[in-house]
């Protein structure tokens, strides 16, 4: 069990937890960046957590479910209030309603996670400020203490699994529910480069390809919410020819964006694409998280290899766009 000691402050209405691990600072806040990594440990056992958003930057958010053994439902968000990079970051932790809404019924709290080096590797120290004496009360009595220090206690397991999220791993899908797929992938090159090289033109239609033997004619980049883009691939020599279309709905350069997305000449509800570029040791992780008018959709699309185009797509990126010459 990493954690050292809790202390509760009932003046100061503050909780604080110390946790120790054998690991350097930057494996630890990875596996708190990266929504693959902290999906594994921040539900209690026997209720994992699965993060349908997980933006760690001042102004993100995130937005999780965990689930029971007997399919039991709990949902909560993080609203990130301050970001240090690899040293710290406040959020605003609150619970929600069925629908994802924030939940007015329950009190929210203010937590600071501070991240430093030991002489055997490193320490989380996680504060939470409660806004009333009756809400701290109310939060503890609700199993918050035990719940917290039961989800470090595995986070050990996970800072030691370096295979599972090497950086040099291919893109990867995860299904996150009936309608929803994750994609993640590290891309080796910095969130600003990664970010250009999905919105430049010139840049784009050097490495978004899928299998050799394409090219991209059309190349029309949203640049503003609300704006449109639109891409159309061909086979070298002409043929072939088809195309996406959609419409930019949130755009926070340089590390998020959404939109819509819809094949040329199809009609029926579009899928919704949110893109997340998170800095981590080894470069960028990319997260694109989509969502399908339903469930048989998004099995269809992944039944067309869709991931390993991307991956495709991903390895050109890296190599020629990213190294330098």
């Amino acid at each position: 069990m990493p954690v050292t000691s809790v202390e509760k402050d009932l003046d100061a209405l503050t909780m604080t937890v110390v946790a120790d691990f054998p690991v350097p600072v930057h494996r630890l806040w990875d596996a708190y960046a990266d929504p693959r990594q902290i999906e594994k440990f921040w539900g209690p056992p026997g209720w994992p957590a699965t993060f349908t958003r997980h933006d760690l930057a001042v102004g993100g958010r995130s937005e999780y479910v965990m689930t029971g053994p007997q399919g039991e439902r709990s949902g909560g968000y993080w609203e990130f209030l301050a970001v240090e990079p690899g040293r710290s970051f406040e959020v605003r932790d609150g619970f929600t309603t069925p629908d994802g809404a924030p939940d007015a019924e329950l009190p929210s709290m203010r937590m600071v996670y501070d991240f430093e080096p030991t002489d055997t590797g490193s320490r989380l120290t996680t504060r939470t400020y409660f806004p009333s004496l009756g809400e701290l009360e109310q939060l503890l009595s609700m199993g918050m203490e035990e719940g917290l220090t039961a989800a470090m206690g595995q986070v050990d397991a996970v800072v030691a699994d370096l295979a599972s999220f090497a950086a040099d791993l291919p893109a990867a899908a995860q299904l996150l529910g009936d309608t929803q797929v994750r994609v993640s992938r590290v891309i080796r090159g910095p969130v600003q480069t990664v970010w250009d090289a999905h919105h430049e033109p010139a840049l784009l239609r050097r490495w978004m390809l899928g299998p050799d033997g394409w090219s991209m004619p059309v190349c029309e980049v949203a640049t503003s919410v609300g704006d449109s883009f639109r891409n159309e691939w061909e086979r070298d020599g002409g043929g072939g020819r088809f195309g996406f279309t959609g419409e930019l709905l949130e755009s926070a350069p340089p590390r998020r964006e959404v939109t819509t997305e819809r094949m040329i000449g199809t009609e029926g509800p579009a899928a919704v694409n949110e893109l997340t570029l998170t800095p981590v040791d080894g470069g960028t992780l990319l997260t694109l998280v989509v969502t399908y008018p339903d469930t048989e959709t998004r099995d269809a699309v992944l039944a067309t290899g869709m991931v390993d185009g991307m991956e495709t797509s991903y390895a050109r990126l890296e190599a020629e766009v990213l190294t330098p010459a």
